[in-house]
């Protein structure tokens, strides 16, 4: 069963939005409805409806849940959001079925807005559509490919344990690495199996799956799209994952660097942009790259590192950056080479696109498209040049980004261009977020700092 299809309310006033709602519903004899709105963390916050009473009221919740860190907290200055209701408004192309819940329920999207209707600059989905506004006033529109990786953990509860694979059909764990290995997939069969046979109920549409570097690690790909779209489908898909691993009794998780000596986890983005006919901007009519292409190229390059905050949210994102080997870790571009953050694809001339491979799994998938994209908007608009493509590896070379989050809340407090871009509500409640949360966490001492540290100094 599909999402539902495009509804809107008839501008002659015998079908209203609510009356569509309630005819899907009750089609599928849904029971209660989860509506909600994406954080900043890319979590759900929102309500739990019957289903008869959906729609029959103004939805509304606190501003202030978007002030709150990834802890629940919130922050303790918040100069930059009133704790005042804002109005849901409930997106009718976004209704699906919830498949893992146990009586029949419905999933639907909110968008948040002020009482005189415009809207809250402060949404991580608002955020990303602002983004994509100034691509349609210049007559263009960004299309999008997110891959994801995750890992299956066993299930436990210790936080102060090393997380570990879990046991696969045959009752052992995966300890080797086997990248690309359909032996090691084979081991869970009955979680993928699941795994797909959900996203298809909800209408989320991924490609391939494959084994990655780490034991139980594993991407998936999307089919490319519509950016506000595909983020709706990865953050669905991050809350499918995770409920179909509890299925199977293990757990999953997008943390950036979820074991020690493994690999990270990362969310690669395929971008490029067409014009309102459908051509590929990034190629000339003779099929050469082009200026656009160049000017994106050159865009990333120039103020990913004022953006790297929304990359890299969190403390344990940078851990995934320590191993140059492992992940990318400069804003080198080169065609077909993975050592570098800004991968070509080998392709035809109208899939030409740039692949971004530097930020973690861990992102917002809203924040993260509106940041790309609005990098290579400032390229394209600005006329910027890249550097030369590189050639060999790239991997141990230059550091080009931030290595701590210190200086990426500093770099995104100040820059600019991304006030520019993303909206300086935003970006003053973002950085303030993530100093909180960059401060509760330096408030904790360590094992290795009891261990190591504790009686040696």
């Amino acid at each position: 069963m599909q999402h539902a299809e495009r509804m809107q309310s008839n501008s002659g006033g015998s079908v209203g939005k609510d009356d569509v709602f309630q005819t899907w519903l009750k089609e599928r004899q849904i029971e209660d409805v989860e509506a909600f709105v994406p954080d900043m963390a890319g979590s759900a916050r929102g309500k739990v409806v019957p289903a008869d009473k959906f729609g029959s009221g103004k939805m509304k919740m606190p501003e202030a849940i978007f002030a709150q860190t990834i802890s629940g907290n919130y922050v303790k200055n918040e100069q930059n959001v009133e704790d005042r209701d804002m109005l849901l408004v409930p997106d009718p192309t976004t209704l699906r079925p919830v498949p893992w819940a146990s009586d029949p329920a419905a999933s639907v999207f909110l968008d948040c807005y002020r009482s005189d209707y415009s809207p809250v600059a402060e949404s991580p989905r608002g955020v990303l559509r602002n983004v994509l506004a100034r691509y349609e006033a210049r007559g263009w529109v960004p299309v999008v490919a997110p891959e994801v990786e995750f890992y299956l953990l066993s299930a436990h509860s210790d936080p102060n344990a090393e997380a570990e694979p879990p046991e696969g059909r045959l009752g052992r764990t995966e300890g080797a690495r086997q990248p690309y290995s359909i032996d090691t997939m084979n081991d869970f069969d009955p979680f993928i199996n699941d795994l797909y046979k959900y996203c298809e109920v909800q209408g989320i549409r991924i490609d391939t799956l494959s084994q990655e570097m780490g034991p139980a690690q594993f991407e998936i790909n999307f089919l490319h799209g519509n950016a506000v779209e595909l983020a709706d489908q990865v953050f669905l898909f991050k809350r499918t994952v995770r409920e179909v691993a509890i299925e199977h009794e293990m757990h999953a998780t997008f943390l950036a660097k979820a074991m020690a000596e493994e690999a990270g986890s990362a969310l690669h983005v395929h971008q490029s942009v067409v014009d309102k006919d459908g051509n590929n901007v990034f190629s000339n009519e003779d099929g050469e790259a082009s200026d656009l292409f160049y000017g994106f190229l050159g865009g990333l390059q120039t103020y990913m590192p004022d953006a790297m905050l929304i990359f890299a949210p969190y403390v344990n994102s940078y851990r995934r950056f320590l191993d140059p080997w492992s992940s990318p870790v400069n804003l080198a571009w080169a065609i077909d080479n993975r050592t570098v953050g800004l991968r070509v694809p080998d392709a035809e001339p109208e899939n030409r696109r740039i692949e971004n491979r530097l930020a973690g799994s861990d992102v917002n998938p809203y924040l993260v498209l509106a940041a790309t994209l609005a990098c290579g908007f400032l390229g394209m608009t600005e006329g910027l040049k890249p550097t030369k493509a590189a050639t060999g590896s790239a991997y141990g070379g230059d550091f080009a980004l931030h290595r701590h989050i210190y200086a990426a809340i500093e770099a995104f407090r100040n820059s600019a261009a991304m006030r520019n871009m993303l909206g300086d509500n935003f970006i003053s409640l973002y950085a303030l977020l993530k100093s909180d949360e960059n401060r509760e966490f330096q408030e904790i001492i360590t094992p290795w700092e009891r261990e190591i540290l504790m009686f040696n100094v």
